[in-house]
């Protein structure tokens, strides 16, 4: 059953983003517990959508986030979900498991533990850690996407699935021994320093909060997986949102940049320690391309940044 968190804003996306493409889908009403998928038409002005760079604050980014989100759930299942498989913890395009990495902690440790998944998607992570044994709660802003982890699970999830957002997580503090999110949200939510405050708050003393996100540094390069995609266009210092738009101005997609530092003086300044910042290289055995990333960049400039945060 998808709860829903009363009173909360739209959650925050998740998985890994690919601009563009959106889809002929939008979110509408359920068919029970059996979370059957419909096409429900074609969402108005999405496909011509005007790239830009401008302000936006935090309720117009969770708008064009849930909505970009419900749009596009089917398409991004469907292209990758046999990478991301049913019940797989990766941290990003290259192929980072959770399995191999252990930056959770050691998968012995992880049973009965109570895991909270940020920006579950379609809740492979948080279905990997229920089959280790951990307690996880999937929370994610797109109804769509809780959708897909319902049809996984034929209708009935082994773990709660929460429709709420991350800046406002509707749980009790020291909720949680874990917390993790794989692109999750972080990099579109406009102010990603009250996600980690609230990700403290939850987290009991001792807890990891472990994330992934774009590589900063991607930001001063073209989203292009080809040689063109390895020349600097844009400043790294230019914390200004890209933002997709309709004919009316309204936003349908917005990705927010903080710069290394940024992120980790947001880390620190929730109460977390850093403990660990990996950046995974592209490995032999990943011929794909994803979006922007692709084996030609990730030889040469990180792709992913994954921060390993502890509440002490």
């Amino acid at each position: 059953m998808i709860q829903d968190s009363p009173g909360a804003t739209p959650p925050e996306p998740a998985g890994f983003a690919q601009r563009g493409g959106h889809d002929a889908y939008e979110h509408e009403e359920d068919d029970g517990a059996t979370g059957v998928l419909r096409d429900v038409g074609e969402p108005d002005d999405a496909d011509d959508a005007e790239a830009t760079r401008r302000t936006v604050d935090v309720a117009e980014s969770s708008r064009a986030s849930r909505g970009w989100w419900d749009r596009n759930a089917d398409e991004y299942q469907s292209e990758h979900g046999a990478f991301l498989g049913d019940d797989r913890f990766v941290w990003g395009p290259e192929g980072l498991d959770e399995a191999d990495a252990a930056l959770l902690g050691p998968a012995t440790a992880l049973a009965g533990a109570r895991v909270l998944e940020i920006g579950c998607g379609a809740a492979q992570c948080s279905r990997w850690l229920a089959g280790r044994g951990a307690r996880p709660v999937a929370l994610d802003l797109s109804h769509r996407q809780l959708q897909h982890a319902l049809r996984i699970d034929d209708g009935r999830p082994g773990f709660p699935l929460v429709q709420a957002d991350a800046g406002t997580l509707p749980f009790a503090d020291g909720s949680f021994d874990l917390a993790c999110s794989a692109y999750g949200g972080v990099p579109f939510v406009a102010d990603s320093a009250r996600v980690m405050r609230e990700v403290h708050r939850v987290l009991r003393s001792g807890g990891r909060w472990v994330f992934s996100v774009t590589h900063p540094v991607r930001w001063a390069f073209p989203d292009e997986p080809g040689p063109e995609g390895l020349t600097v266009s844009a400043s790294y210092f230019d914390r200004t949102p890209y933002v997709e738009q309709d004919e009316a101005g309204r936003a349908v997609y917005v990705e927010h940049h903080r710069t290394l530092g940024d992120r980790v003086r947001e880390i620190a300044a929730a109460g977390f320690r850093l403990a660990d910042l990996v950046e995974p290289e592209w490995p032999h055995w990943n011929s794909q391309e994803w979006g922007g990333w692709s084996p030609l960049r990730g030889a040469l400039i990180p792709g992913t940044a994954v921060f390993v945060c502890v509440r002490d």
